[in-house]
């Protein structure tokens, strides 16, 4: 069950890599600070399965994990605001 639930998470991480480029190829968006904050979120879920398949759910995980949520929610300052159509 484990194993089934991990390979829809990576195949989800598959998807959302390939549509974060899509959206940020039609809106020309350039730079590697606005891509961090995806990037941080992506390491969350892969660093969680990887804990959860392997039995290493412990403070090294979890310290990971808090500090990836940290770093993701500074860098949402340099993401472009919506614009209005």
């Amino acid at each position: 069950m484990e194993l089934l639930l991990t390979l829809f998470l990576i195949s989800g991480i598959i998807f959302s890599v390939f549509y974060i480029q899509k959206k940020r190829r039609e809106h020309h968006i350039t730079g590697w600070k606005s891509l961090i904050t995806s990037v941080c979120f992506i390491i969350i879920a892969l660093i969680n399965a990887g804990a959860n398949l392997f039995g290493m759910l412990g403070l090294i995980s979890w310290g990971l994990t808090i500090f990836l949520l940290l770093m993701g929610a500074y860098f949402t300052k340099y993401l472009p605001a919506p614009q209005e159509r």
